[in-house]
């Protein structure tokens, strides 16, 4: 093969593979672990939390019409001496989180 085929092959080679790459991280989901960190980063902005959990099990919820695969956990802040518990669900496509309320 001559020189020009080779580089010819490599630059195809490089381009698919890029490609390829881009397609598959488009379709990963993340992690109930990748979840938590991003659900736990939005909490410690209004304060420090004590405690966290997640399910490690996706859901199904509808939110405004509209159907979620959602990881569902929590986590515990401590207010004024008193621990209150919040629930989360982040959307597992795009790590979003979806909704959040005080747990009762």
């Amino acid at each position: 093969m001559s020189r020009k085929n080779v580089l010819l092959a490599a630059a195809v080679g490089v381009a698919i593979g890029y490609i390829a790459r881009e397609q598959v991280s488009k379709q990963t989901k993340i992690t109930p672990e990748k979840a938590l960190n991003q659900a736990k980063e939005m909490f410690k902005r209004k304060g420090p939390i004590s405690g966290s959990w997640i399910y490690m099990k996706p859901e199904e919820i509808e939110k405004n019409g509209l159907l979620y695969d959602v990881y569902r956990g929590g986590v515990t802040r401590n207010i004024d001496g008193d621990n209150k518990q919040y629930e989360f669900y982040v959307d597992i496509e795009t790590g979003a989180v979806i909704d959040t309320k005080e747990a009762v």
